[in-house]
C-alpha cells in the first residue's frame, strides 16, 4: 500500500523558491552590498519617501507649510541613487 503522507514532487515550486531565496543575496550584491546593508539603505529610503509624501500632503492642505520639503528630499534621494549606479 502506497504511503499517503508523502508529498508529491513540485519541481516548479522548488525552483521559484530557490530563485526567490537567491534574490536575497543576488540583488544586494548587484549594487555592491550585503543583505543587511541593502536592508538598511532601502528602509531609510522608504522612510524618507514617506516623509516627503507627508510633507507634500500637508503642503497641499496648507500651502505655506513645507513649500520645498518634498522636492528637496526627492532631489537628495535621486542624487544618492545616481551615485550608486
Amino acid at each position: 500500500m502506497p504511503d499517503q503522507t508523502a508529498k508529491p514532487a513540485r519541481p516548479h515550486a522548488d525552483n521559484r523558491l530557490a530563485g526567490f531565496v537567491a534574490g536575497f543575496r543576488d540583488h544586494p550584491a548587484s549594487v555592491g552590498e550585503t543583505y543587511g546593508q541593502h536592508f538598511r539603505f532601502a528602509l531609510r529610503f522608504s522612510a524618507l519617501l514617506m516623509l516627503a509624501g507627508l510633507a507634500a500632503g500637508v503642503h497641499a492642505l496648507v500651502p505655506p507649510l513645507f513649500p520645498t520639503t518634498a522636492s528637496g528630499i526627492l532631489r537628495r534621494l535621486h542624487a544618492e541613487i545616481e551615485r550608486r549606479h
